[in-house]
Order: structure tokens, then C-alpha cells, then sequence
């Protein structure tokens, strides 16, 4: 069996993101199936590692440094390194590499992140202006790994790589236990995720003037000009709507299991982890009508027209009565079940192994 590394070092201990979470999943998983190595340069990420780990301690991937980082990782017996991002440098390699590319929207939205420093970002934005360094670098791995088969449909249309592309989903960490209830006449309405344009918040707002009996609640932090915006367009319509500017994990729980639903209203959006969390808990997800929604939401979700709010209140509408709801809930258990870390760790070992 190949002696299998893991690139840990884009988990974010304190406030993990997606690229975190979808990190700590498969290493979680992958650890049961072989004795892994992890390469990590967080000391708090190294605490948050099963014990059937070894750490092999590198530089940040964001130093000037990175592109020496393969050298560096030679004398660690590694036989593949599989890394959860595109940007983990080959140069110097004696070990097979496999990319991550998780979606497209930064081609779409090239706004960087803001946790970048100021010359980091100006490289991420030029290298998001064409596809070209995108190709350079996912044909320099030996095999390239995205997390939905809509991903895959636009790494192909846009010839982005001629190594073999697989799909190991994304998923969510699963409750143990979810209490049966029936919600059909909950009026709290949960949205998770950014405020940032392409989130389209401003689409939910307006639907909410159609349901006066409900509220919209916010969970995500937002920052005071965005707050502003969003709380005068909901005066100026009439709906109901509540921040919470950040909650906790176990209160974000909470809020699944009180609400009717989870909504939202991307015009644009990778994959959706929010929306598998709240089907796991029986949770109805009424979203935008996108394709990367139908493939994460199958027959459960509840879709709509994010450019007709009228389309949105319907839906909620519809889960007012009971038999609507209960099987909705029972439809979205069922769909979030497809979605774990540990059969896409299984099909992740698989690769790595064979590539």
C-alpha cells in the first residue's frame, strides 16, 4: 500500500471554513483506512488531527517560499500527496501530486479574499484573469480531484486540465441524533452564508414582503454597511428580517431544527454545505434554481425564481401545511444521506492509490 501525505496546512483552527471543513473531513476518514501523514504549519491544526496521523511540518503555503515546498517533502517517504487546493507546489517532486479544484466563481468574481495580504491578493486576482495559469497548474499534477460532477461539467467546457478529473463530494459532519417534529408552522427562516453580491440576499429580503407572518434570520456575521443596505431595503418593504451577525456551531444547529426552513438565493455558488447540514436535520432547503443546487438538493430541495420573489414566498407557502412539510423533511434526509466523509474518503483512497 503507497504511503499517502495529506496537504493540512489550509485548515483554519479558529474559524474553519469550507476548504477546512471538507480538510478535517476526509483526514478524519482516511486515517481509519491507512496510517496517514499530514503536512501542517498551525500548531493548532496539528491538536484537531486523529491519532492514526503522522505530522510532517512545512512552511505556510501562502510564504514566498512555497514553490521549494516539494523539495522539502522528498525525504518523507511519501508516495502521493493529495492536496485539497490547487495551489500546492510540484516543483521538485519525486512523489505523485493530486490538485483540488473546488469551483469556478472566482472567475466569475474575482474579488479576492479579503484574509490575504496585500500582494497576495494582487496575485490572486491576476491569476484569475484568464485560464491559462489555472491550466499551467493542474497540469503540472498527476491527477486532479473537484467536489461535484456541475464543477467537473465546467472544468471540461473550459478545457481547464488533460489529467483525469474525479469527483469526491463535498459533505458535512452528521448529527447524531435528530429529533422527528414537524415545523410546518415554524416562521423563522434561516439564511447561512456570506453577504457578498452573487449571494443575492437582497432577492430573500424582497420575497419576505410576501410573508408578513415570517422572519428572515441572518446567522452569518455581516458588516455594518452591508447590515445598513439590507435593514433599509426590509423597512422600505415591510419584511421581517433578524441578524445575528455570527452564531456558534451548536447554535447554528439550533436554528435548523426551529426554523421552517433554510433558504437562500445565490445567483452563483459552489457547492452549498449549508444546504446539506439542514436536509441531515429534516430541515426543508428552499433555494435558488441553480444546477449546482439540483445536484446537491436532488428531489428534495424546494426550488424557485430568485429574480421573482413571488416564486420564493410560494415555496414557503407550500411547507405551511403539515403533510408538505413531514415530506419535504423526509425527502431531505434521505438526499443528504448520499452526501458523507466517509464514502468520498473511500473513493479518495481509492484514487490516490491507483494514481
Amino acid at each position: 500500500m503507497k504511503q499517502l501525505a495529506f496537504d493540512g496546512r489550509f485548515i483554519k483552527p479558529n474559524h474553519p471554513d469550507g476548504i477546512s471543513r471538507f480538510s478535517l473531513g476526509l483526514i478524519s476518514e482516511l486515517a481509519k483506512l491507512t496510517r496517514l501523514k499530514v503536512v501542517v504549519c498551525d500548531p493548532k491544526v496539528a491538536e484537531k488531527l486523529p491519532d492514526n496521523t503522522d505530522i510532517i511540518w512545512a512552511r505556510k503555503p501562502t510564504s514566498a517560499l512555497e514553490i521549494l515546498t516539494a523539495l522539502q517533502l522528498n525525504s518523507h517517504g511519501i508516495d502521493v500527496l493529495f492536496s485539497p487546493m490547487q495551489t500546492t507546489s510540484g516543483f521538485g517532486r519525486k512523489f505523485k501530486l493530486v490538485l483540488t479544484l473546488h469551483d469556478l466563481i472566482y472567475y466569475r468574481h474575482r474579488t479576492p479574499p479579503r484574509e490575504f495580504n496585500a500582494l497576495v491578493r494582487l496575485i490572486w486576482w491576476l491569476y484569475h484573469l484568464s485560464f491559462i495559469p489555472q491550466r499551467m497548474v493542474l497540469n503540472g499534477a498527476d491527477s486532479v480531484v473537484t467536489v461535484s460532477e456541475t464543477t467537473k461539467k465546467q472544468m471540461m467546457k473550459h478545457r481547464l486540465t488533460n489529467r483525469p478529473i474525479d469527483v469526491v463530494y463535498n459533505a458535512a459532519d452528521r448529527p447524531q441524533t435528530v429529533p422527528e417534529r414537524d415545523n410546518s408552522s415554524a416562521r423563522y427562516l434561516v439564511y447561512m452564508g456570506s453577504f457578498i453580491g452573487y449571494k443575492n440576499v437582497e432577492a430573500l429580503v424582497r420575497g419576505m414582503a410576501y410573508l408578513p407572518q415570517h422572519t428572515l434570520v441572518c446567522l452569518s456575521r455581516i458588516s455594518d454597511q452591508r447590515k445598513t443596505e439590507l435593514t433599509a431595503l426590509a423597512n422600505q418593504i415591510g419584511a421581517n428580517v433578524q441578524f445575528e451577525n455570527g452564531v456558534s456551531e451548536d447554535e447554528y444547529h439550533q436554528w435548523l431544527l426551529r426554523a421552517q426552513a433554510l433558504v437562500t438565493a445565490s445567483s452563483d455558488e459552489g457547492f452549498g454545505i449549508p444546504v446539506i447540514e439542514a436536509m441531515e436535520r429534516g430541515t426543508p432547503a428552499v433555494v435558488s434554481n441553480l444546477e449546482i443546487f439540483h445536484e446537491v438538493g436532488g428531489d428534495a430541495a424546494m426550488f424557485f425564481n430568485p429574480s421573482d420573489p413571488k416564486t420564493f414566498a410560494r415555496q414557503i407557502e407550500a411547507l405551511g401545511e403539515s403533510q408538505s412539510w413531514l415530506t419535504v423533511s423526509g425527502k431531505s434526509k434521505v438526499q443528504a444521506a448520499k452526501f458523507s466523509w466517509e464514502t468520498s474518503a473511500k473513493k479518495l483512497f481509492e484514487l490516490l492509490n491507483r494514481v
